[in-house]
């Protein structure tokens, strides 16, 4: 069976030589589809799971993984593969706990569970679509979760022909480039940054501390370009592109990646419910994903060994006494920071975005300081935080110092501009969409929803979609041809929804920072509410309105409220004095003389 060509499976009791078992199989396959006891594997995707009982579980197998496997391979600094790759690896684990729940939902099969027979042909690993530019959505497969539950394979692959495209063998890899010794000059602070949100929250942090005779060095370890950083105006900020391949390497982990299985091989389970998952086999689909290179957001494990070598001679070369990033969890963060403890460096961590209980895979911090927004960030940072001695401190978002600036006439005209170009007129009122780079089936409903509303709400309205920094060019293209009702049209990615937010008369957005931004300015903010999905909470500050319902959208488009919140309200959520980079610079000198360097 071509697996490409096979059409939806459909999980199946067959009878067997042997006896009834089930199968992974195509519906015309069934030999009496009248009687069979059968479901389509696309029927589980809708069954409900509860969250908490997810997160358990995840938490549980990713616990027993990392006892199983954790110190089966590590870099030459000592950093584990699972606590590098821990984010990744764990965004698998959830994706399968996710289909395992579903599974043992399901009556028939939690009756009589039994091993599953895996769809011929059927890859174990592939991706999910995402209008993410970079970022890479991993699954397991149907036949993949059969592995897991103890089931023979008869030739099926690992990796889809996709994820298979991406991987190369480790002699065809790139050599681990030489550290930059000769170019660096010593500096007080090493800053890292991989996409343009940790740009523009750290550059004007590193511009104070220039204006107090701090130099610095910004590495910059982005892989797209969308996301480099600009040169600095300030000679004494000296910028560090990484060598070029860096985190290009692809090819086989040590340790984990075995996929040969033996007589003597690990039985050793854990339980999702009754299903009992392999452990030794759940090792090899992880490693597998991690033999990939996603960029700099989801780094191949030799990428990782060769960052390490070159982050190595940075910290040498440059002797700093901190090392300032905007996130120390996923790979490129966990990797710098293990590293910058090694050196003797203190690590400060700037929050760039809300967080929200989903809004990561792995609830770690690992830097010495923590910097968050606001007054509600300050209780999860304290249960988030894993080093012994880690230290909160609310000073805002960088981000937004600059925001008293803004010429809102200026981005009104821009908005009024896209329109007229659009529409043939300028509408009265405009509403900003902040998107974030969701799958396409979740932003197109989003979209339906956000039209609708629209449609009905009083008033001459328009819609101008700013997309997320992280988005793919033409993520609305298909929706922008589509759209019917009000006038429609699509920011620039490049000004996205910060550089027209202040020209709007609201925003709409699940969780944008920009929803912050809105709020300070005083803009009204609609937030989308999607079931089981999350926003920035700022209604419950009374800072927006929840909306869940086109009749919502309308409701709030026909009468928008300015907040008008009190200052701690505001507070609560960011802590705006237009002083935020000052601040945190005056944190990082001032602890620079108390941390050990």
């Amino acid at each position: 069976m071509n697996p490409d060509d096979a059409g939806p499976l459909v999980l199946a009791r067959v009878r067997t030589d042997e006896a009834c078992q089930w199968a992974l199989v195509t519906e015309d396959a069934l030999p009496d589809q009248r009687t069979a006891t059968r479901i389509a594997t696309t029927a589980f995707d809708a069954v409900p799971i509860d969250r908490q009982e997810l997160d358990s579980h995840v938490q549980a197998v990713m616990a027993e993984l990392e006892a199983h496997s954790g110190q089966r391979a590590l870099t030459p600094g000592g950093a584990s593969w699972l606590h590098v790759q821990h984010v990744p690896v764990r965004r698998l684990v959830g994706h399968l706990v996710r289909k395992l729940l579903a599974l043992s939902a399901w009556e028939p099969f939690a009756q009589n569970p039994g091993c599953i027979i895996p769809a011929a042909g059927e890859a174990l690993i592939g991706t999910r679509e995402t209008s993410s530019r970079e970022y890479r959505l991993y699954t397991v497969t149907w036949s993949g979760i059969a592995y897991l539950l103890g089931a023979p394979l008869a030739g099926n692959p690992m990796r889809s022909a996709q994820l298979g495209q991406l991987t190369v063998s480790p002699a065809e890899a790139s050599p681990v480039p030489s550290p930059i010794l000769s170019a660096l000059p010593q500096s007080a602070v090493v800053a890292l940054s991989w996409s343009s949100r940790h740009a523009e929250t750290i550059l004007p942090v590193l511009e104070e501390l220039a204006r107090d005779g701090h130099p610095s060095v910004l590495v910059d370890l982005a892989t797209n370009s969308a996301d480099r950083c600009p040169e600095p105006t300030t000679p004494s900020i000296h910028l560090c592109p990484a060598s070029a391949g860096l985190l290009s390497p692809a090819g086989t982990v040590s340790g984990p990646a075995s996929t040969d299985e033996g007589p003597g091989d690990d039985d050793k389970t854990i339980r999702v419910r009754e299903l009992a998952v392999r452990l030794d086999r759940l090792e090899r689909l992880a490693a597998s994903i991690v033999e990939t290179s996603g960029g700099s957001t989801q780094p191949s494990w030799r990428a990782v060994l060769c960052t390490e070598t070159w982050l190595d001679g940075v910290f040498a070369s440059t002797r700093p006494h901190t090392v300032l990033l905007c996130n120390d969890t996923s790979p490129l963060g966990a990797l710098a920071v293990h590293g910058a403890e090694r050196h003797g460096v203190t690590t400060v961590y700037v929050q760039h975005g809300a967080w929200t209980p989903q809004s990561v895979a792995w609830p770690a911090l690992h830097s010495r300081h923590i910097v968050v927004m606001g007054e509600r960030d300050v209780a999860t940072a304290r249960a988030w935080a894993r080093h012994p001695d880690a230290e909160v401190h609310v000073l805002g978002q960088p981000r937004f110092d600059a925001l008293a600036d803004i010429d809102q006439e200026q981005q009104r005209r821009y908005l009024d501009e896209l329109l007229s170009a659009r529409a043939g007129h300028r509408p009265e009122k405009i509403a900003v969409w902040a998107c974030q780079p969701f799958g396409p089936d979740l932003l197109r409903a989003q979209g339906n929803l956000v039209l609708e509303g629209m449609r009905k709400a009083e008033g001459d309205w328009a819609l101008v979609i700013a997309p997320h920094p992280a988005q793919s060019a033409g993520s609305f293209d298909l929706f922008l041809e589509r759209a019917s009702g009000p006038p429609v049209a699509g920011a620039d990615p490049g000004i996205g929804a910060r550089g027209c937010l202040a020209g709007a008369d609201a925003i709409l957005s699940a969780y944008s920072t920009c929803g912050i931004e809105a709020v300070l300015l005083d803009v009204p903010v609609l937030e989308l509410a999607h079931p089981g999905g999350r926003t920035l909470g700022l209604a419950d500050h009374g800072l927006a309105q929840r909306c869940s319902s086109a009749d919502d959208i309308a409701n709030a488009l026909s009468t928008p409220s300015r907040s008008q919140g009190a200052r701690r309200d505001t507070d609560a959520v960011c802590h705006w004095r237009g002083t935020s980079a000052h601040d945190i610079a005056r944190l990082v000198i001032d602890r620079s003389h108390i941390d050990p360097a």
